[in-house]
């Protein structure tokens, strides 16, 4: 059953552009795994160093066997202390509707 993470972040003023490239180059490696879904990446417009990211992923314990060990994470996770201001806000969430609207 597919799962969704709403991860939000608070990062360090100084370190926003390397986070945004670091995650930006992690969203990308992401979007080529079968396992993958969709996401999201949201910016809080009242903080610029607020972030909300939102992922759907095939199966939970893929990604906690398969998708977390990937080599492409690896330097993600550890810049993550520098990266942020205090740890990230990680909730698992399971889709009961989705709605988009066509074009």
């Amino acid at each position: 059953m597919p799962v969704t993470y709403l991860i939000k972040f608070d990062v360090v003023p100084e370190q926003r552009d390397r986070f945004l490239a670091m995650l930006n180059d992690l969203l990308d490696a992401m979007r080529g795994e079968p396992m993958f879904h969709r996401a999201f990446l949201d910016q809080d417009p009242e903080s610029a160093n607020r972030f909300m990211l939102y992922e759907t992923w095939e199966s939970h314990e893929d990604v906690l066997e398969v998708q977390l060990k990937r080599p492409y994470r690896e330097a993600w996770h550890q810049a993550l202390p520098e990266l942020l201001s205090k740890p990230r806000d990680v909730s698992v969430w399971q889709s009961l509707r989705a709605d988009i609207q066509k074009a």
